[in-house]
């Protein structure tokens, strides 16, 4: 592997990012500056701290920025699930990118789960 941008974990956030983004598009206005913005943030952080962590010295460091990517995917899928809740999406589309993000847990829990064993 040469770079970030050649694991799947990273292209898989950065795909979620995008989604993210065009879903956000439809909230109502007045949350720009919250739930929407909210949302965007955490989104972002998941594929930006794969990159970082990738480009630290040692299992430990990248551990650590893994693992803050994974906690901006919690956050993020509980902002959306606050989303629907508030109707702001439909189900279908809460099932659907609600199941992206799922799927990104698992993968980058099981890196997690490899990275720590390499230590």
């Amino acid at each position: 592997m040469k770079t970030f941008r050649d694991l799947l974990i990273w292209q898989k956030s950065m795909n979620l990012v995008t989604k993210i983004y065009q879903l956000t598009n439809s909230f109502p206005k007045e949350e720009i500056y919250g739930l929407s913005s909210q949302i965007r943030r955490y989104s972002i952080s998941i594929p930006s701290n794969i990159a970082e962590g990738y480009g630290r010295d040692g299992n430990s460091d990248y551990l650590r920025f893994l693992n803050i990517s994974i906690s901006s995917l919690f956050e993020m899928q509980t902002q959306l699930e606050i989303s629907f809740n508030l109707k702001y999406i439909t189900e279908y589309q809460f099932s659907k990118i609600n199941g992206e993000s799922r799927e990104l847990e698992q993968m980058l829990s099981s890196f997690i789960r490899r990275i720590k064993d390499r230590k």
